[in-house]
């Protein structure tokens, strides 16, 4: 099924809600509908926690902030960081070492010609020349410069939680997949922008091992979680989660891989599954 709604529901409401931002539960304007909202505030007045997880930034959570739940946290950066966003606090990272960072820079440089770098770390974000910056301004770059300056002893990145290299002509999933040939075996290679952009976590950690974390810190079966996603940096969330569903605008890749759809984020997809699943 997909384009018309959710095929089934869980049998019993479930006690957390793991949700995609951009694409999925968010407009395509960046922003969070009023039947959205009202959806995401009726879970949690009935105790199911909702948690965003999210390829952004912690930088780019504020927008969100008046919907993230009474717990206050969001894992960010494809599970990268877990963020306490009122706070605007790094409450725990898990980063990649700045060996393997340059191996794998090496590694893309050599196959993919042209592939420029930028870093996201506990105190900002940093990026080389050649990375062209298309969203929300560059006037929170902390330095300039390249890879090896920037990630040698001394340098400005530590604790670096996302590597993200941006091609200038390549087809997005062409990229993907020769990043992962390229790379795969030094890190976690993913994308979720309609670029050729891809984001790198340090091996192991993606949304699903970062959540997983979580809900077991909370005594939360995965039986117990319901999520949401729409690009190939949710696909280990979604096979997580008991019950996982796809928005009707994902990528085929996600669409094939989950038997679950709701209608498209501009339809309030994540809503009209929400609003089936609350205690009436």
């Amino acid at each position: 099924m997909g384009q018309d709604g959710p095929v089934t529901e869980p049998r019993t409401a479930p006690r957390l809600i793991a949700t995609d931002l951009d694409g999925t539960l968010l407009c395509t304007a960046g922003t969070v509908s009023d039947r959205t909202a009202a959806a995401l505030a009726a879970a949690e007045a009935a105790g199911i926690q909702v948690v965003f997880v999210t390829g952004r930034p912690p930088r780019w959570m504020q927008q969100v902030s008046p919907h993230i739940g009474g717990h206050g946290v969001a894992i960010c950066s494809n599970g990268g960081a877990i963020v306490d966003v009122r706070r605007g606090e790094l409450v725990e990272c898990f980063p990649m070492s700045a060996g393997t960072t340059l191996a794998v820079v090496e590694a893309l440089r050599t196959k993919l010609p042209g592939t420029a770098f930028a870093f996201e770390y506990a105190d900002g974000w940093a990026r080389e020349p050649g990375y062209e910056v298309l969203m929300w301004g560059d006037d929170t770059v902390r330095a300039i410069g390249p890879a090896e300056e920037l990630l040698a002893d001394g340098g400005p990145v530590r604790g670096l939680f996302k590597l993200l290299a941006k091609h200038p002509d390549l087809d997005p999933d062409t990229f993907l997949a020769e990043a992962r040939t390229a790379a795969g075996h030094l890190a976690e290679i993913t994308r979720s922008a309609p670029i050729p952009l891809l984001e790198i976590s340090a091996s192991g950690v993606t949304k699903a091992s970062t959540l997983a974390r979580w809900c077991a810190e909370h005594g939360i079966d995965r039986s117990e979680v319901v999520a949401f996603g729409d690009m190939p940096n949710d696909l280990e969330m979604l096979a997580w989660a008991g019950t996982a569903y796809a928005v009707a605008n994902a990528h085929p890749q996600v669409l094939a891989a989950v038997p679950l759809h709701t209608v498209s984020n501009e339809q309030d997809g994540v809503a009209a599954v929400l609003e089936g699943l609350l205690p009436r």
